[in-house]
């Protein structure tokens, strides 16, 4: 916290905090591999531009994030199987009110690495995914693209999901078209063997979703990023969802509609060797700060 490392229960923030208060921030997930945080450069990428959009000092330049990533997993002894959570809010306010200038000092910035890993079925047998009424939000109320510590509208589709039954929201943009899930993005293979995914405007600019892409067009597989209804969803011969947590992970029932043969298709268990080799390459050209 704030370049201090900080025991669990030692790390807290005020209660004058602007994420405490607002939810005012910016944040990224990394995972780290053979003890480097894998596409650390896309999620240093994303996190700036957020905080460029609402006009936060991250107080930090890149080097001075890399070294504090690394200089937290250092003091863990921490080298696989590892999930980081970079959190930066507009820093301490002066009294609990909206406006960016009540804030007097600088920004709050906090990394909590844990030993995290998801199950072994997850990866193999899949999840399923409930369609929430709650529609993903258009750039003039808030930006999808932004991944900014206000999360009500995911956690409201995470809540629906999961008394529906289901593990995850799969939530549609305003024209009632798929956009993406609560926390991961969203994946189909059709009948003809593209990989589809939505056209991206309703959705996080995910660093997973854009590497799963990338790895599709590497290897031959047919994949595009374009505009598909439910029906497609529910005659789709495989699904899967992307994260940087549990990177590829195949769904095999959306709506109580079995999705394929109900079990990891060909395509999702390709693609899972394929990511872990496109993280194993890029965490292979790091070295330590």
């Amino acid at each position: 916290m704030n370049g201090e490392l900080l025991p669990r229960d030692r790390a807290v923030v005020s209660v004058f905090d602007s994420g405490f208060v607002l939810g005012d921030g910016v944040w990224e997930g990394l995972r780290v591999s053979a003890g480097h945080p894998a596409f650390l450069d896309q999620h240093l990428d994303r996190l700036e531009e957020g905080a460029r959009a609402i006009m936060l000092d991250l107080g930090l330049g890149r080097e001075e994030l890399t070294e504090a990533i690394y200089a937290t997993l250092r003091a863990n002894e921490m080298t696989d199987g590892v999930h980081v959570r970079l959190m930066v809010t507009r820093g301490v306010k002066s009294t609990p009110y909206q406006d960016p200038r009540m804030t007097i000092g600088p920004a709050t910035v906090v990394i909590i690495a844990e030993h995290k890993e998801p199950l072994p079925a997850t990866v193999t047998e899949g999840i399923t995914l409930f369609t929430t009424h709650v529609r993903r939000a258009t750039p003039d109320t808030l930006d999808p693209k932004l991944n900014a510590h206000s999360k009500l509208n995911d956690i409201q589709a995470c809540i629906q999901a999961y008394t529906a039954g289901a593990d995850e929201a799969l939530m549609l943009d305003p024209h009632g078209f798929v956009a993406t899930c609560n926390s991961t993005h969203f994946f189909i293979v059709t009948r003809g063997g593209e990989v589809w995914t939505s056209d991206g405007r309703f959705c996080l600019a995910g660093i997973t979703r854009a590497n799963v892409l990338e790895v599709c067009r590497a290897n031959d597989l047919p994949a595009r990023e374009t505009t598909f209804s439910l029906t497609d969803v529910y005659n789709a011969t495989e699904a899967f969802v992307t994260g940087t947590y549990a990177g590829v992970v195949p769904v095999r029932m959306v709506d109580g509609r079995t999705i394929g043969s109900g079990g990891r298709g060909p395509v999702v268990q390709r693609l899972q060797e394929l990511y872990q080799d496109h993280v194993a390459h890029d965490v292979a050209g790091r070295s330590h700060p």
